[in-house]
């Protein structure tokens, strides 16, 4: 022990199950352990430790050993939550709810797209039902996919689980058979939807039995479409107040909602040619009609890729433009963030399209998000994130940059463009890059440097890409040098044509070559850089000159440009 240096902590916990703190350190053994007695004595703390640290020399090391443990050291194990064994539907009522259906839909999703129905018709056709029944296998395999692993989360014996799900089904099917026979569901075509919701109103089975003669009315229908037709037929007859039309509103929306949030439905109203981005476009428009026609007609570019509706989306975009279908108008915005947060190109060999459609639609969607709860701003946020993502891919940046076929600069301005369409600090840092390589090529350079165009041309055209490049929203340390290579360019562009001393020396007013030169320095005809440098050190002797003073005192209303650039460049006359 020689040597080493020896001191006791004491911890406290001051509430059981709590943190330990250290309350105090000292090399008085007997003190630190007196305290934690008095400490635990007084019932200021639950629990003291107090343990005794030695230092190694050699390893600069503490060695620790408990020498008091006292009080509710131990920490309190959470209670075991007891979830809740049952199944999560015991009676055919329970089928009815919205989950319940969604469930359902994606458990026959292929039956019930061969039949052309969804899982509101068939909870309400008893023609359906019976199919279903004697289908055999696709019933018996629903069940199966449901309770294997609702067993599994339940820890219930999976035949066990079968045979409830059975149960339910049977006795659900029994019970629609059963009004059927009796005639108890409405006959809307003989009744009229208004006078049927009216009489079911006060039923305590009104929604499953007005929902039974919905989906009797629609039956009929050979396409999505006319169905959808039927149903706006149906809200079109639907009574004018009070209760039966809140009710005769709500059964028509569980249809309409399951038909438009398919993608077959959906896809029969909308137009089944158009690729995914004009699908995208055109649901966006069918969901938030108000909001999307306003911003039509003030922004050209989300004009420009909204498809044109057709005659069945118009009519329902008016319906959705109001309170009653909200659910249907939620239901196609979910499917419009989960397509743009799929891998599926919205514009398959037109990369250009690509970035114009996306923008479209960012701009659409926000402006939806923006105006109501139909949307949340973050959802389409973070789809637009992962969308952003696949247009700066190798591949893609190859495909819109088109091989080789854009000159240097129209590449860069094509790539500008990509890096202000694409969102998330990841996705414009990967646009940077791309665009940063562009204008270090030696391509670029040269095409500056040899083009065809005069020297005051070429400068103007650096200028121009020298300011977009700021504008991207690329990060300061990202566009920074970027602008620093293309000021490089420029300069090497005027140092060939010699454009700074061509003008001093060229004939005019001193004033006017002033403005010139302060036009050049000011990064406005010219890119920030060494040709702008060498042009404000022109200006600074120009505006110093005897005769351009006595110029601009004879012709004071030259000088209001020229005042403004100079107070804007700082430079002294």
């Amino acid at each position: 022990m020689q040597g080493q240096q020896v001191h006791y902590e004491l911890f406290i916990r001051r509430t059981p199950g709590g943190p330990w703190t250290l309350d105090m350190a000292s090399e008085n053994r007997a003190g630190v352990v007196a305290t934690a007695e008095e400490m635990l004595a007084s019932g200021k703390v639950a629990a003291v430790r107090v343990s005794k640290e030695t230092l190694n020399p050699e390893t600069r090391e503490f060695k620790s050993v408990s020498i008091l443990s006292k009080g509710a050291t131990e920490a309190v194990k959470p209670k075991k939550v007891v979830e809740n064994r049952d199944p999560l539907c015991v009676a055919p009522q329970d089928l009815y709810t919205i989950h319940a259906r969604e469930r359902i839909g994606r458990l026959l999703e292929g039956w019930l797209e061969r039949k052309g129905a969804t899982p509101f018709e068939l909870l309400h056709r008893p023609d359906l039902v019976e199919q279903l029944e004697a289908s055999g296998t696709d019933l018996q395999h629903a069940i199966q996919k449901v309770a294997i692993p609702e067993a599994q989360a339940r820890d219930i014996s999976v035949h066990e689980l079968i045979r409830t799900f059975t149960s339910l089904v049977e006795r659900a099917i029994e019970r629609l058979l059963k009004d059927a026979r009796r005639g108890a569901m409405p006959n809307l075509d003989k009744e009229g939807f208004a006078r049927a919701a009216e009489r079911v109103a006060h039923d305590p089975e009104r929604a499953y039995l007005l929902g039974a003669g919905v989906a009797a009315s629609i039956a009929p229908a050979k396409s999505w479409s006319d169905k959808v037709s039927r149903l706006l037929d149906l809200a079109d007859a639907a009574p004018v107040a009070g209760p039966p039309r809140a009710l005769a509103l709500q059964t028509l929306e569980q249809p309409l909602a399951e038909i438009l949030g398919a993608k077959s439905g959906l896809d029969n109203i909308i137009g089944q040619t158009l690729d995914l981005g004009a699908q995208l476009a055109a649901m966006t428009r069918l969901a938030a009609c108000d909001v999307v026609d306003a911003l039509m007609r003030i922004e050209p570019s989300v004009a420009k890729v909204m498809p044109p509706q057709s005659e069945a989306a118009m009519r329902l975009s008016k319906w959705l433009a109001g309170e009653d279908f909200q659910s249907v108008r939620a239901a196609i915005a979910r499917r419009v963030v989960r397509e743009l947060n799929g891998p599926r190109r919205l514009r398959p060999g037109d990369a250009a399209g690509e970035i114009e459609i996306m923008r479209g639609l960012a701009m659409a969607l926000t402006a939806a998000a923006g105006a109501g709860s139909l949307l949340n701003v973050d959802d389409v946020q973070a789809a637009f994130v992962h969308r952003s993502r696949t247009l700066v891919t190798s591949d893609f940046v190859e495909a819109y940059l088109g091989s080789g076929q854009k000159s240097a600069r129209e590449e860069t301005e094509a790539l500008i463009w990509l890096v202000e369409n694409v969102i998330g600090a990841a996705n414009k840092r990967q646009a940077g890059r791309y665009l940063a390589a562009g204008v270090a090529a030696l391509r670029f350079e040269k095409e500056f440097r040899y083009g065809p165009d005069t020297a005051a041309v070429k400068l103007q055209k650096l200028a121009y890409l020298q300011r977009a490049v700021a504008r991207g929203g690329l990060a300061p340390e990202d566009y920074g040098p970027i602008q620093v290579k293309i000021g490089e360019v420029g300069g090497l562009v005027e140092a060939d044509a010699r454009l700074v001393p061509t003008l001093a020396r060229a004939t005019g007013s001193a004033g006017q070559k002033l403005l010139l030169m302060l036009r050049l320095a000011a990064g406005e005809t010219a890119p920030l850089g060494p040709a702008a440098d060498r042009a404000r050190q022109e200006a600074v002797r120009l505006a110093r000159a005897t005769e351009t003073r006595t110029e601009l005192a004879e012709y004071p209303e030259r000088m209001a440009p020229i005042r403004e650039l100079i107070t804007q460049l700082g430079i002294a006359a």
